[in-house]
Parts: structure tokens; C-alpha cells; sequence
């Protein structure tokens, strides 16, 4: 006989995790499945900026009691271009801000609160498929970390298992979605150094992009552009910091040693469908987006705020209206992101093969973007991120 729960959700994500932690203030209970340990969870390392909205949601409902003491608030960045650099105020401009805050240390935080509060969170679960969609009775599939069968029958399945998960074939099918890849990559390296900048620098030169991030007092995180072909081990490190400095002129960089790398591609996604029956996609699973605009983890977070509430009405006063609305109205945000992620890519990176012309036309944009109060503000606003519904 397989088990039953309200909620079974597929994936112990940022998505997946929140999720369940906002439905149990409900009373709604969930069962959160995830092909990996705990372990792998919270040390696979992922960058994260944070709007201010995530901020708030992590913080007001004791989702995580570290984000605003241990996550870095910046209230700008630089972007840098034609040997200059140009700081957008993201505070005076829009008197909003964001949070370095890495996406494993948030789920630190969500594990360990889910599970003091009793949450039925299963690692090393895979979900093999998802049966019954357009029932009121779907079915997850999986298997155990000893290959015993598991079956779990529920009134709502959420799929927060990303772009390579069993949620997404059984929602879309073979209608897929809308999908861009772009003709470049990031170059990562995590160094042992103190901070090159106080605020991120997004620069913009005649040899291409790099990103100075930072990760702590004492390591950092950068990217350049690269093709997506690249090796990891191509380059020495002395290489690599060659081809850094030289992405930002004007800014003198603080070396120390590379002690990880990896190639990070760009691609986008909108799934054509979030929803069939009650089984509903979240996050990388509905969505994905190149992460010059920072829009990932935020995204996430705003389909599932959207989604409490669906599933709240939905399965405490029986009414559908929010839930059958879900995909539509998550979308207006997602194609928002999607844009402001593709102007962001566009704005900043060199286009292979790109003319003069291409060159200094883009160069005109950025002027016009950060020598106008109108456009900064567009930046900041998009970047810092549009406001959330309130969460009950």
C-alpha cells in the first residue's frame, strides 16, 4: 500500500526545503524526497546573492537564523567599463539591497529546521516517476538507498527536483519549453585572498567579462568569460590571474592561491506548462537563467511563496482559484527575470564576432544606463528584486 501525505515534494533544494517549512505553519503536512545524503546537500558549493525580498522571508519565518549575521549585505555594485568604474546605489536609488549569503549555507539552515520541527525529509530517495497527474491522487515512484521501493500517494506533488528531474517529463511531456543557450561560459576559481572590492565588480572590457565576487573575509570568488568548451586544467594559475587583472583595468587584484575551478554554462528555460493536474513545477524544474542577473535562488523563492498560498486555499478552504491560476501568474515574474538576465548577459559580455560597431554600440548602452538616474534605477530595482506577496 503506499504511503500518504498532502504534499510530497521531490527535491531538498532551496524550493523544495522552504517550501515545506511554509506549509507547516499552515499545519499542511509534506514529505520531502532527495536522491542525495545530507552531506552532499549542504557542502555542493553554490554562489548566492540574495534580494532583499528572499531576505526577508528566510528571516521573518525562522526559515534561517543566520542569513542577516553571517550573509554580507551590499547596498551596490560597480560596473566597470572603458577603464572606469561606475557604482550603482542600490540604497539611495531604490532603498532596497542584497545579501551574499552562498545558496549550501541556506540549505544548512533548512535542514536543520525542518528537521527540528519534526519534518518527514528523506535523503538518498530517488523519485523514478511521477503516476496519476491528472488525478487528485498523483503517485511518486522511488526507490531507497538499498533500492527497496518506496511509493507515496498525495493530494499536491511538487516537483523541486531541477532541470534534470522526473517532475519536469511528467508535467510538460514531450511539449518541453522555451529554451536559449548562450555562446559562452563563466571561468570560476574560489582563491584564498582578501576582498579585491568592497561591492561586486561587473566589468566590461575590450578583453571581456569578469565578475569579482566575494565569498568571506578571506576567500574569494571570480569568473571570467570564457568559451564553454574550456577546460578547467587549461590554464596555470599564474594564467589565471593574468587573464583576471586583465578583465578589469583600473582595479588591482589580491592573488592568493586557486583552490577551485570550474566552467559554467549559460543557458535559459521556461517550461511551456508548470502545472498538469496537481503535480506543479518549482524552480530549476519550471525554470532556469543565466546568472549574471543573480535571479536563480530568487526566482525559487518567489514561485514557492506563490505556491503556499495556492496550496493553502487549495487544501484547507478547498478553493482551486490560486492554484489553477499558479502557472500564469508565477510567470509574469519568471519572464521578467528571464529578460533582465538576458539584458544583464548582453550589457556586459563580448558577442563572438561582434563589429565595432556591435563593440561601441554597446558601450553607448552602458553609458546610458549608469549616466541617467532613470536607468541605474532600472538596474537597481530589477536587481535588488520586484517586491514578494506578503507570507502569511
Amino acid at each position: 500500500m503506499p504511503e500518504r501525505t498532502r504534499v510530497a515534494v521531490i527535491g531538498a533544494g532551496p524550493a523544495g526545503l522552504l517550501l515545506s517549512h511554509l506549509l507547516a505553519r499552515h499545519g499542511i503536512e509534506s514529505v520531502v524526497l532527495d536522491s542525495r545524503s545530507r552531506e552532499q546537500i549542504e557542502t555542493t558549493v553554490r554562489a548566492g546573492v540574495l534580494e532583499q525580498g528572499t531576505v526577508e522571508v528566510l528571516d521573518r519565518t525562522g526559515a534561517s537564523d543566520r542569513v542577516l549575521t553571517a550573509g554580507q549585505k551590499h547596498e551596490g555594485i560597480e560596473i566597470r567599463f572603458g577603464d572606469e568604474g561606475h557604482r550603482i546605489d542600490f540604497t539611495g536609488t531604490v532603498g532596497r539591497a542584497v545579501w551574499l549569503y552562498p545558496q549550501h549555507e541556506v540549505l544548512k539552515d533548512l535542514v536543520a529546521a525542518r528537521l527540528a520541527a519534526g519534518q518527514d525529509l528523506r535523503f538518498q530517495v530517488t523519485a523514478r516517476r511521477v503516476e496519476d497527474a491528472g488525478t487528485d491522487r498523483p503517485r511518486v515512484l522511488a526507490e531507497d538507498a538499498e533500492g527497496d521501493p518506496v511509493e507515496i500517494e498525495a493530494d499536491v506533488v511538487v516537483g523541486a527536483d531541477g532541470s534534470r528531474g522526473v517532475t519536469r517529463e511528467a508535467v510538460t511531456g514531450a511539449h518541453g519549453g522555451y529554451f536559449r543557450e548562450y555562446p559562452f561560459a563563466w571561468f570560476g576559481v574560489l582563491c584564498e585572498a582578501p576582498p579585491s572590492a568592497e561591492e561586486l565588480i561587473y566589468s566590461n572590457s575590450p578583453n571581456g567579462f569578469a565578475l569579482i565576487s566575494r565569498r568571506s573575509a578571506g576567500v574569494q570568488r571570480m569568473y571570467f568569460q570564457c568559451d564553454p568548451a574550456t577546460d578547467t586544467g587549461a590554464y596555470t594559475e599564474e594564467r589565471l590571474w593574468e587573464i583576471l587583472q586583465s578583465r578589469v583595468p583600473g582595479t588591482t587584484l589580491r592573488e592568493g592561491r586557486i583552490f577551485q575551478r570550474d566552467v559554467l554554462r549559460f543557458r535559459s528555460f521556461v517550461a511551456h506548462e508548470m502545472r498538469r493536474g496537481r503535480v506543479v513545477l518549482v524552480g530549476d524544474a519550471a525554470h532556469t537563467v543565466p546568472p549574471t542577473g543573480a535571479k536563480g535562488m530568487n526566482l525559487a523563492v518567489a514561485d514557492v511563496v506563490l505556491l503556499t498560498e495556492a496550496l493553502r486555499a487549495l487544501l484547507l478552504d478547498r478553493d482551486e482559484t490560486l492554484f489553477d491560476a499558479f502557472p500564469a501568474t508565477a510567470r509574469r515574474r519568471i519572464w521578467k527575470a528571464q529578460h533582465f538576465s538576458w539584458w544583464m548577459t548582453n550589457l556586459l559580455h563580448l558577442q563572438p564576432g561582434a563589429s565595432d560597431f556591435d563593440r561601441l554600440r554597446q558601450i553607448g548602452e552602458l553609458r546610458t544606463v549608469v549616466e541617467s538616474d532613470h536607468g541605474r534605477a532600472h538596474l537597481a530595482e530589477a536587481y535588488t528584486g520586484w517586491p514578494l506577496p506578503a507570507v502569511r
